[in-house]
């Protein structure tokens, strides 16, 4: 990050608190023309953001990481949004057949299980290399994160500085209740994910996904066998507090 980044990044939070999550994402559209993306795993939040980019017409592009073990429901979930929205192009992005090949052969398909350390080399091959040619050469990074989903999201700013991937991320439903979304989801017609009615709140890999329980916490269906403060797959990687970024 540069001298200036931080006080640009204070200086857009500051902006982008007073906007809809529409306005936001056409605020970014106009202001870093054919390098704003979102990407997309087809969640509630996921499928919220899609149809305001296509119900405004905002020019922001779309994609999505296919994983290769992503739940069946998801895949259904991808058809019907193409389905409903078909003015949008959503574009894929898929492991690296080498590193691929080489981890399952070193270490067989169901690694993640065995150590933390194996399950982010999965999640590395399968979700953040991919992540990081879809953003190469970009300018903005949209993405469904809300502050609700896990401990570690709590304290982040609308707008912050993706240093791993030098791209500015905005989380345009950060401060969205579940139940808000949901009620937008209804509301819209919005195609989603039928997990959700089942009690999978956040979804990934179909093998590092459960339902959560009565009083579990939004991300506790994720990697249940890994201690809750290690539960983030390197996606988003947020490397010190806002505050510190805008000193």
């Amino acid at each position: 990050m540069t001298l200036e980044q931080p006080q640009h990044i204070a200086e857009l939070n500051q902006q982008l608190e007073a906007m809809s999550p529409e306005e936001g994402l056409r605020f970014f559209a106009e202001n870093y023309p054919g390098k704003v993306v979102f990407s997309t795993s087809f969640s509630w939040e996921d499928q919220a953001i899609t149809h305001l980019i296509a119900a405004g017409k905002v020019p922001v592009s779309l994609f999505t990481l296919d994983t290769g073990r992503l739940f069946k429901e998801t895949y259904s979930t991808w058809e019907a949004t193409m389905d409903t929205y078909p003015e949008l192009r959503i574009k894929t992005y898929t492991p690296d057949y080498g590193l691929l090949q080489d981890y399952l052969e070193s270490n067989g398909p169901n690694a993640f299980y065995k150590s933390t350390d194996l399950r982010k080399s999965c999640c590395n091959i399968r979700k953040v290399e991919p992540l990081r040619r879809a953003l190469a050469g970009q300018a903005v990074w949209v993405t469904g994160l809300r502050a609700e989903h896990s401990p570690n999201r709590q304290g982040l700013p609308m707008v912050e500085w993706d240093e791993v991937n030098g791209v500015i991320k905005y989380h345009p439903l950060l401060h969205w209740t579940l139940d808000e979304l949901k009620e937008f989801v209804n509301k819209n017609h919005i195609p989603y994910n039928s997990l959700h009615d089942k009690g999978f709140v956040s979804i990934g890999c179909l093998p590092c996904t459960r339902a959560i329980r009565p009083g579990e916490d939004f991300r506790a269906g994720r990697w249940w066998w890994e201690d809750a403060s290690k539960k983030e797959c390197g996606l988003h990687v947020h490397a010190e507090p806002f505050e510190k970024q805008a000193q």
